[in-house]
């Protein structure tokens, strides 16, 4: 079965890394776009609340997932290494996202 492709969420937000265990980097979500995703999706979330998603940045599209926050406020989507490298991020920087939920 194909997936339906939901809205698109562009949004700007800054880069940051969560070191736990092993470097991880993401960017959250703001706010408003989490409300919205989490009352029009959230009761098709997948494991840990996952959603499934395309999301672009500068000239790198892959498909991923969101996870909520621990508030449960809005979500993160990581990224991978290899965007993080093609696109020249680190953290801090600011990453011009474009966000497609495959549901």
């Amino acid at each position: 079965m194909r997936a339906r492709v939901a809205d698109t969420h562009e949004f700007a937000a800054p880069l940051w890394e969560w070191g736990a265990r092993a470097s991880w980097f993401f960017v959250t979500l703001p706010a408003d776009v989490g409300e919205e995703i989490k009352a029009r999706f959230g009761g098709q979330a997948a494991g840990f609340g996952s959603l499934k998603v395309e999301a672009t940045i500068g000239s790198s599209t892959w498909q991923s997932s969101v996870f909520p926050e621990s508030d449960g406020d809005s979500y993160v989507l990581p990224l991978k290494k290899a965007v993080r490298t093609k696109e020249k991020l680190d953290a801090g920087d600011i990453a011009s996202v474009a966000l497609r939920l495959l549901v």
